[in-house]
């Protein structure tokens, strides 16, 4: 499978912009052959906490219009982020369409940020949330649910790829990287991660970081990089002779986890 990583420069709750921006490097990397489009957190927005702004009903949502006409418009599998609103807070939202426009999969963000008070303005989700994409199996997460490795425990148990996508910034860049090859190691997964560049608009500085770890731990190189753009190849035969030759998997033990925790 052909992974399209899109390390955006979102342009700060400019949903206009940013949409344009979607479409052309889609665009482009159909064009190199890309199966799958991930796009950063909160794509069309940037992380944003004024959801009075930038919120979405699902019912009604331009943004997931948007998201399901790119995927429909150049047959391919697409994932981004979107702000929706629920009752009284709003939803920190990863939504996932197939080729034909269908909407596959919809996670909420398990853990708000509540350092940064995301967690006032955001409802928690409870779901664990996964998609069969061709020939493998998907999870997927959210920014800060990184920290949180009994997240990804659970859902390497019938994933082969486990996704995040962030607004991760520069700052903390040394944590992003090393959390992204401990979920990889720990769980003998692929790990995608998918952060923006740029500065946003609370005068952070997002540094290009979106990279595909393998099981072992190691960054895969990119067949093409253009721009935002890094197309990965993604085997899964790779993957199985990995776990084959070296697994750790079966010496878990869940039921004393549940206990000791």
């Amino acid at each position: 499978m052909k992974v399209a990583l899109i390390s955006l420069d979102q342009k700060w709750e400019d949903k206009t912009y940013n949409l344009n921006r979607c479409v052309e490097l889609t665009s482009r990397a159909v064009a190199f052959g890309a199966e799958l489009m991930i796009f950063p957190e909160m794509t069309l927005t940037g992380f944003s906490m004024n959801t009075c702004q930038v919120a979405e009903i699902s019912a009604t949502s331009s943004s997931l219009h948007a998201f399901r006409e790119i995927a429909k418009k150049y047959g391919i599998w697409l994932v981004a982020g979107v702000v929706l609103q629920e009752e009284e807070k709003a939803a920190n939202t990863l939504v996932v369409f197939s080729p034909d426009g269908d909407e596959q999969a919809r996670y909420v963000k398990i853990h708000p940020f509540s350092f940064a008070g995301e967690d006032r303005v955001f409802s928690p989700g409870r779901l664990l949330v996964k998609a069969q994409l061709l020939e493998f199996r998907l999870g997927f997460s959210i920014c800060y649910d990184l920290r949180f490795p009994e997240l990804y425990s659970a859902l390497a148990k019938d994933c082969d790829v486990l996704v995040n996508i962030a607004n991760w910034p520069k700052r903390r860049i040394n944590h992003w990287m090393a959390l992204l090859r401990a979920r990889a190691i720990e769980n003998q997964v692929y790990v995608i991660g998918v952060n923006r560049t740029g500065m946003d608009g609370n005068g952070l500085e997002y540094e290009r970081s979106s990279v595909i770890i393998d099981a072992n731990g190691d960054c895969l190189e990119p067949m093409i990089t253009e721009g935002e753009i890094d197309i990965y190849h993604l085997d899964h035969q790779l993957l199985d002779t990995f776990r084959s030759g070296f697994s750790t998997r079966q010496d878990r033990v869940p039921d004393l986890y549940r206990d000791i925790i």
